[in-house]
């Protein structure tokens, strides 16, 4: 009697685009789906961003660890789940303009982008976003504006809107930002000491702002006039 010995195929060699691809379903299904992350949207947002290509080379092959990575000037690309679990926080519609504070690699705004119409992303260190600015147009992302500026003030010139995710983490929700939710609007920022945070979702409904208090996290500190100071 004979027996045929099954092997598996080969990953695909390191550093390559299929290997990056299979990193990024791995990626998906251990890390996402295998815990609580449940939006299909995110879930398709997730899979389809290269997150390699928004860090720096040196680190590429590390792209698709569940941890943050330095991305230079003290910041970092947050962990994938974290990703992950604001976006779907966030209850994004294909319809949604969304504003988000800290640009960083311009990551998380690939993601907004996917489902969402349209992304404001604001960065304060304006190498940073000048370097997510030219990641995101590379690859087509072409509703996503990034500006310069303090991210506690907002972005007055596209306010109101449908979401906001802050990607640093602020001693209190700035009032900027509130202001700038539009009726039936979603914010999620990380609030707390600089050394722990736990992310909070503030809803607006008419004139009223509920507010809902999630998991623990560590995010960079927000800097800006309603943020930390350096």
């Amino acid at each position: 009697m004979f027996f045929r010995r099954r092997f598996q195929s080969p990953d695909p060699p390191p550093g390559s685009e299929a290997n990056f691809d299979l990193q990024r379903e791995r990626m998906v299904q251990i890390q996402l789906t295998g815990r609580n992350i449940t939006d299909p949207r995110v879930i398709a947002a997730m899979g389809s961003v290269p997150r390699h290509r928004f860090v720096p080379i040196a680190l590429r092959e590390s792209a698709y660890e569940d941890r943050p990575l330095d991305i230079g000037h003290r910041q970092t690309i947050s962990q994938p789940y974290m990703v992950a679990l604001m976006t779907q926080l966030l209850r994004l519609r294909p319809e949604d303009r969304v504003l988000e504070v800290g640009a960083g690699s311009g990551y998380q705004a690939a993601v907004l982008a996917s489902i969402a119409q349209s992304v404001v992303s604001i960065e304060r260190i304006e190498s940073i976003a000048n370097t997510a600015a030219a990641v995101l147009r590379d690859l087509e992302y072409l509703n996503v504006e990034v500006q310069v500026g303090d991210g506690t003030l907002g972005w007055c010139d596209g306010a109101p809107y449908d979401a906001i995710v802050v990607t640093a983490g602020s001693p209190s929700v700035p009032s900027a930002l509130k202001a700038q939710l539009a009726d039936g609007g979603r914010l999620v920022c990380p609030v707390g000491p600089r050394e722990m945070q736990q992310l909070v979702r503030i809803t607006r409904e008419g004139t009223d702002l509920r507010e809902e208090v999630g998991i623990g996290c560590v995010f960079v500190p927000l800097i800006g006039d309603a943020g930390w100071s350096e």
